[in-house]
């Protein structure tokens, strides 16, 4: 329910920057990560240095990382075609849902959870394929009234705050909220990556730190 205005507010956004049908689509099917795409566009817009659009894009994109060391215990026994299929695959609600799956199951066989995180993205990417089309061809035609930009927001909030059960999750957030909002000023998003890698740091420190009080 939420990609859909995603993908259609990505689709208006990138055709009313100035992109055309098939460098929106690229956007979205070989990025497939929605929020750096909007980062990046903006940076576009901007006309920001090419350094500076590509490091911010990954800079959003740092969590896919951490995703990646997080579900390599349960998918890394896979054969290589496969783990580059989830690589690609590997998007926010489908490692949030396999992830809680993989908790509550862990007799699944690597093949049952490849399976799974598979069928996460069945109704996930070629919706946000379709709709990014749809909303390219569509643009303007959308009335402003439908405020498809509350799907962003939404997303990462129906995500994130479930995620936040132990004191490195609640850090790491507080921090990157803090400093995201007291760094604003900077350019070209310069403050977002600064948050990003801060945050990690601290939520690994505290994650340490409560290792250490349990040991």
């Amino acid at each position: 329910m939420v990609v859909v205005p995603f993908a259609v507010l990505f689709g208006v956004v990138g055709t009313e920057a100035g992109l055309n049908i098939t460098e929106v689509m690229g956007f979205s099917v070989l990025v497939i990560a929605g929020a750096s795409q909007f980062a990046a566009l903006q940076l576009m817009v901007d006309n920001a240095p090419t350094l500076i659009v590509v490091a911010t894009a990954l800079a959003v994109n740092m969590r896919m990382a951490m995703y990646s060391a997080s579900i390599t215990p349960h998918l890394g026994a896979a054969p290589l075609w496969k783990r580059a299929l989830i690589a690609y695959l590997l998007v926010d609600q489908s490692y949030a849902v396999a992830m809680n799956r993989y908790e509550q199951a862990p007799e699944l066989s690597v093949a049952q959870r490849c399976a799974y995180f598979f069928g996460t993205m069945t109704p996930i990417a070629p919706m946000w394929y379709a709709m990014t089309l749809f909303g390219a061809l569509v643009g303007q035609e959308i009335p402003p009234e439908y405020a498809l930009d509350f799907a962003v927001p939404i997303t990462f909030l129906a995500l994130i705050a479930p995620a936040l059960r132990t004191l490195a999750h609640v850090a790491a957030a507080l921090v990157s909220v803090i400093l995201g909002l007291a760094l604003a000023f900077l350019p070209y998003n310069g403050g977002l990556m600064i948050a990003a890698v801060v945050a990690m740091m601290v939520g690994a420190q505290v994650e340490l730190w409560m290792e250490r009080r349990r040991g």
